[in-house]
């Protein structure tokens, strides 16, 4: 599912970086504001991007998540 590039990115100017540690191996893993996901250099385990928190303002979320996912993240599950 989230094997592309995020459609809202082109309208962020700058990418930012976030560092996480790997849940796996506690490696440092890089993943910049534009990239859904990352692969730990040292165990290979993938990290996600925060979307919950870009599902709540960028205009591309559903087509980037789906509706299902993202009407579960809203909050909008019936």
């Amino acid at each position: 599912m989230f094997d592309r590039r995020c459609p809202g990115a082109a309208n962020i100017r700058t990418p930012t970086i976030e560092i996480k540690n790997c849940p796996e191996c506690g490696e440092e893993i890089e993943i910049f504001s534009d990239e859904l996901k990352a692969k730990c250099s040292n165990c290979g385990f993938i990290v996600y991007n925060d979307v919950q928190s870009c599902v709540q303002w960028c205009k591309y979320a559903k087509e980037c998540v789906g509706e299902e996912l993202y009407n579960k993240l809203k909050g909008d599950d019936k």
